[in-house]
């Protein structure tokens, strides 16, 4: 009597991710030679938010350029979630997100912690609790004792629209207020969200960095909360791929500047 054993055939996806696995250590190496070589030149790609990138990036820039012509650099402006997928995939070199997100892709590099405020239109409206309305001033940034966010909950707010980190953010902070806000308009800019509650459409969440840029925006007051919440940003790269020269040229610019 003969036994015929079957053996069962190789994962050919394991074959593939092993495959590329070495390609992109090839390419990786590869690019770590030509770097010691050559010096910085090449490519660079930044990967940023529109609220974020627009208020980092530029200075930023400014001086890479200035110290690395010869380094061409292309910005990636997406959404949290889609830079997430691309860093981690080595689509992008090096992002700027704010905390937190989840990928065990993905190593940091902390920039900077930053308040976070409150945004009401100058004018009170009928929406706003009764206190509210008895506290707004002519000042930018209204300065008397802070307020919980908890406060607000019956209020509409616009928030990012989903995708977006800062959006995560702003529902936590909520939560820790223990309500669920009240959503009237979702948009994937910080600059609409102004304009929307400039026009007493409701109330948005802004970070400090778009406080000191927003002194032209008279319709708007910023408000303090009493929770103190920040925001952290960093760098974000691929742990498993190779930091290139040029993407550690910016975080050295930026700790420098800092």
């Amino acid at each position: 009597m003969f036994c015929i054993f079957l053996r069962k055939p190789p994962d050919s996806l394991c074959f593939v991710k092993q495959a590329e696995k070495i390609l992109q250590i090839r390419d990786d190496l590869r690019r770590e030679i030509l770097e010691r070589k050559e010096g910085l030149r090449g490519e660079l790609k930044i990967g940023s938010t529109a609220i974020t990138g627009g208020h980092i990036l530029p200075p930023l820039l400014r001086i890479y350029k200035e110290q690395y012509p010869n380094v061409c650099i292309q910005l990636i402006e997406e959404s949290t979630e889609k830079l997430i997928d691309l860093t981690a995939k080595g689509l992008v070199d090096i992002s700027i997100l704010s905390l937190p997100f989840e990928d065990s892709h993905l190593n940091t590099t902390t920039m900077l912690t930053e308040p976070l405020y409150l945004v009401l239109p100058k004018e009170p409206q009928q929406w706003m609790p009764e206190k509210i309305k008895q506290r707004m001033s002519s000042t930018k940034l209204i300065k008397q004792n802070a307020l919980p966010i908890e406060d607000f909950a019956n209020c509409p707010f616009i928030l990012l629209k989903q995708g977006y980190g800062f959006r995560r953010t702003v529902l936590e902070l909520c939560a820790r207020g223990k309500f669920e806000p009240q959503i009237a308009y979702e948009t994937s800019s910080i600059e609409t969200a102004q304009s929307l509650v400039g026009h007493g459409l409701g109330l948005t969440v802004v970070p400090g960095m778009i406080v000191h840029r927003s002194a032209y925006l008279t319709s708007l007051a910023y408000m303090k909360l009493d929770s103190n919440p920040t925001r952290t940003l960093v760098f974000t790269y691929n742990k498993k791929r190779y930091l290139s020269m040029n993407a550690k040229a910016l975080i050295e610019i930026y700790e420098k500047q800092s």
